[in-house]
């Protein structure tokens, strides 16, 4: 089985921190360290959208203009 891809995984593990500050009693210190990691996460998965919107960005705009080629099936090598 192949492991998900990393945006993915970063989602989970910010479910997975907000749950953990909702429902458990932490230390002043535990609550900070996990915001600090849901931090980095939400910064990683903003990276990765916008990373993903510019490669939309790029390639709508390639087609626009673009010359139609022939469709070529995955039978053909």
């Amino acid at each position: 089985m192949t492991e998900p891809p990393q945006f993915e995984r970063a989602m989970d593990e910010l479910e997975a921190l907000v749950d953990r500050l909702e429902s458990e009693d932490l230390t002043l210190e535990e609550s900070l360290a996990v915001f600090e990691r849901g931090i980095g996460l939400t910064r990683a998965c903003q990276q990765a959208l916008d990373a993903a919107e510019q490669r939309v960005r790029i390639l709508t705009e390639q087609s626009e203009s673009a010359a139609p080629e022939p469709f070529r099936g995955s039978t053909e090598e």
